[in-house]
């Protein structure tokens, strides 16, 4: 009798997490999340109103408190796309790209350069896509022209520009991985960023040391030789594909006063400052219309304000809608406890809070592989992290918070980094669409991009490896609170798992 009991929870407990199947499957098939969002809320309406007899209004009601607790983040998201226009057309990014050429770029440091230039774009502008299509044509044709590796090269541009997509104030992945686990943007920065930084110092030892070791030569070039080199077609592709990109060519080609980079110096300073998410980001904006103003870059205050709108409208178009819908079906999917047999599965598996730690991160991976998109696994494997750890790890809120942080930080991290070590991955995709527009004279296949992409190797791995063993501990701020501070809820669990098991 009780085997039959066990099997009838089984088959429950899975009909109640097939919502997650649904959102997968038409994520994996090529839908847009905007539209699998709805249909899997919809279809997890169904699955509560069968399991849990709930009512329909009880499961509206349900669904809207839980997009309540997002709504900070949507002004966040708001504020950070329309800082990510005003960097990018009032010259913020170009200064940047101008101070890091400006004493000249050899074939053996060219790798190391651009990798470093990407990185420090995308913080500035947030997005590593953006960043890709305005780097790539710079640094391919440098390296064309300075004789430098152009596998070693390509991965370098792609893994620095993921950089800022894994920590950057306005970086989409970096807010909404936040906001699913419930932390502040800020306190996530200001506690990942050592560790990021480690793994950045890491990357360009080994990216310069492969250059050496490959013996690339040592003549020197600038960036607008380069940007004089690229063919014209190129630069109507890539209009059309990504007309900030261009933009920030010619900003770079024409040069702009080397003192518009101080907005970005202004946001990273009053984040380390501990301000508010949504200050950091006025302070952004604000000093970028006014240092563009002298700088010639801001035509107007009209021109400048559209620009803002522009943001607005980006952000409201597809993530804010998309949270939206994913915040409700994550409310759903808690109201049913639709969570808990995996929550089990998992504790059975963890002997203490670093292995559930490490299998959070391991599901982040293998979701993002399973989804071949990193913004699905983020907000189709978050809640289900969250859930883990709130549902089966007991200590103080401020550890508890510290587990939380953790969790967004595999979310992001192994989604943007992950997505350069998987070969069928929509990042991927993208790449090889811009690579192959800006460069002709070389066949990219996925793993050009793989082969060489150090940042990706240092940082999944470090993380892994960090989170298992406790070396953590010797990064400031990046530790996870120990045992007993945090404890497994073994005891109040086992029942569960045994009337599971039979």
């Amino acid at each position: 009798m009780r085997f039959w009991v066990g099997l009838y929870r089984f088959f429950v407990g899975l009909f109640k997490f097939s919502p997650v199947f649904i959102l997968a499957g038409l994520m994996i098939s090529g839908m847009n999340c905007l539209i699998a969002a709805p249909i899997a809320t919809i279809y997890a309406f169904i699955v509560a109103s069968l399991t849990e007899k709930c009512k329909f209004n009880d499961l509206v009601d349900c669904a809207v408190d839980n997009v309540k607790h997002l709504n900070l983040v949507f002004f966040i998201l708001m504020l950070a796309y329309a800082m990510a226009e005003a960097f990018m057309s009032t010259g913020v990014g170009a200064s940047l790209v101008n101070i890091a050429l400006s004493l000249g770029v050899t074939g053996r440091t060219v790798a190391v350069v651009a990798f470093l230039v990407t990185a420090i774009l995308s913080v500035a502008t947030g997005t590593s896509w953006g960043t890709f299509a305005a780097c790539a044509p710079i640094f391919l044709w440098l390296n064309h022209m300075v004789g430098g590796n152009i596998l070693l090269t390509t991965a370098s541009i792609a893994g620095g520009a993921c950089f800022g997509d894994n920590i950057g104030l306005i970086s989409d992945t970096t807010v909404v991985s936040s906001g699913i686990q419930d932390v502040e943007v800020v306190d996530r920065i200001k506690s990942q960023g050592p560790w990021s930084i480690i793994c950045l110092g890491i990357t360009v030892i080994v990216i310069f040391a492969l250059s050496t070791y490959m013996e690339l030569p040592t003549q020197a070039t600038n960036a607008t030789a380069a940007i004089n080199q690229i063919p014209h077609q190129v630069m109507v592709d890539l209009e059309a594909e990504r007309p900030s990109a261009v933009e920030l060519l010619n900003q770079v080609k024409s040069g702009v006063p080397y003192y518009m980079a101080i907005p970005l110096i202004l946001v990273l300073a009053v984040a380390i400052k501990g301000l508010p998410t949504l200050a950091c980001l006025s302070i952004g904006i604000l000093s970028s219309f006014i240092l563009g103003t002298f700088a010639g870059t801001v035509e107007s205050l009209k021109a400048f304000l559209d620009l803002m709108m522009s943001g607005f409208a980006d952000a409201g178009s597809w993530v804010i809608v998309m949270m939206m819908w994913v915040g409700a079906f994550g409310g759903i999917m808690s109201k049913m406890k639709a969570f808990e047999p995996l929550s089990i599965l998992v504790l059975k598996i963890s002997r203490n809070v670093r292995q559930l730690m490490l299998m959070n991160g391991l599901l982040c991976f293998v979701g993002n592989a399973a989804l071949a998109d990193e913004m699905a696994q983020i907000v189709t494997v978050g809640p289900i992290i969250k859930e883990l750890v709130e549902e089966n790890v007991e200590g103080s809120a401020e550890d508890l918070y510290q587990l939380r942080l953790r969790n967004a930080t595999f979310s992001s991290s192994l989604g943007v980094f992950g997505s350069q070590l998987i070969p069928w991955h929509v990042y991927i995709g993208f790449y090889l669409g811009i690579l192959t527009a800006v460069y002709p004279l070389h066949n990219f296949v996925p793993f050009d991009i793989i082969k060489y992409n150090i940042m990706a190797y240092v940082t999944i791995g470090s993380i892994l490896i960090l989170t298992v063993t406790g070396f953590d501990k010797f990064i400031p701020k990046f530790g996870l609170p120990s045992e007993p501070k945090v404890k497994l809820k073994k005891e109040e669990k086992s029942q569960e798992v045994n009337n599971i098991v039979l």
